[in-house]
């Protein structure tokens, strides 16, 4: 039996590694969720299947759709109080390769989202999955090389939301253009929406490919004996946020929506939970493991950041959130659930 008050939540792209976890979690406290995806991604239908197994195959109404079909997730979207946009073209490399579809599934997927919005009569809050690449290479930002990092020299807490904008490469294009539509029509619509520029999310559920999910990629790779491909100088560090932790920062931004929205968050790890990609993740890696990874090494790769990390006091201060689970935590949670579920890499 459903909890009095409860929700419809539809969740664009839900059947990936974080809609997947969101709607596990949004069903597991009884709301009513829509799941919208065209299953295209690795390990989405793996994802479907589970979240049957664990609630029931009739618990939730799968659209099998993809996010450029503007009339038919508006007509999905009448029905819903919450709209969690997660939909996208995740992967650099790939916009780099295929800008026009990258343009179509971001920018124009994202305002098909707003469109449905601002056209149901349920005016929904409406929260957007950004990323931190819509302040590109940040080459004006001094940066400092030690033995196994890169250090920002100004920023010891991080970066703000107050960064200027410099979208790099098609995939900074795309995410920016919806990052910025979604800001606005918060102002000129009144469209109760809330930006959040994510950092590194890493967790369960998580598919991880070379281009896109570094840390699970690294982890499945390892566990599988995959071989890795290291690019750039293995220095480059990203504050990471484990997936549960991101999902509190969804749900107080919907139970403060009055405060967040038309507000833009960046939202990661933060100082305290921060890590350089290859020189310190690898030996917590080996450890787990067992044995030292040989690895090949290659360039860097275009628009790729030498350091990013959230400064993350907007949202600790205006939504009361912050990171709970640690680098150490969350990689050896990670690893567990690579470990149990090794049959699906191989």
């Amino acid at each position: 039996m459903r909890r009095k008050n409860v929700k419809t939540y539809l969740i664009t792209g839900g059947a990936g590694f974080i809609g997947s976890n969101y709607v596990s979690r949004l069903l597991g406290r009884g709301e009513k969720v829509i799941v919208f995806d065209n299953l295209s991604r690795n390990g989405s239908k793996r994802n479907i299947e589970w979240l049957r197994e664990q609630y029931g195959r009739e618990a939730f109404e799968l659209v099998i759709e993809d996010i450029r079909k503007a009339d038919r997730l508006a007509e999905v979207a009448h029905e819903a109080d919450v709209i969690v946009h997660l939909a996208a073209q995740v992967a650099v490399t790939t916009s780099v390769t295929h800008p026009r579809e990258d343009f179509e599934i971001n920018a124009l997927g994202t305002f098909n989202a707003l469109e449905a919005a601002r056209n149901s009569k349920k005016k929904p809050v409406f929260l957007y999955a950004s990323t931190n690449k819509v302040y590109g290479g940040m080459e004006q930002v001094k940066v400092r090389e030690t033995a196994t990092r890169y250090e920002y020299e100004n920023y010891p807490l991080g970066i703000s939301e107050e960064m200027p904008l410099d979208f790099h490469s098609p995939y900074g294009c795309s995410k920016g253009c919806g990052d910025q539509y979604v800001r606005d029509y918060a102002r000129i619509y009144g469209l109760k929406s809330v930006v959040f520029r994510q950092s590194c999310i890493y967790g369960t559920r998580q598919f991880g490919v070379e281009d896109q999910g570094w840390v699970a990629w690294f982890v499945i790779a390892a566990a599988a004996g995959r071989k890795m491909t290291i690019y750039g100088d293995g220095k480059q560090v990203r504050d990471l946020l484990f997936v549960e932790d991101l999902l509190n920062a969804y749900d107080l931004a919907i139970a403060n929506i009055k405060t967040a929205a038309g507000n833009v968050y960046n939202v990661g790890g933060g100082s305290s939970n921060v890590i350089s990609i290859w020189n310190e993740f690898a030996p917590i890696l080996e450890k787990h493991i067992g044995h030292p990874l040989n690895v090949d090494r290659s360039d860097w790769r275009p628009g790729d950041q030498r350091i990013y990390v959230s400064d993350i006091r907007k949202a600790q201060r205006e939504l009361g959130w912050s990171p709970k689970i640690s680098v150490e935590e969350g990689i050896q949670k990670l690893y567990d659930w690579v470990k149990a579920n090794i049959h699906l890499f191989q």
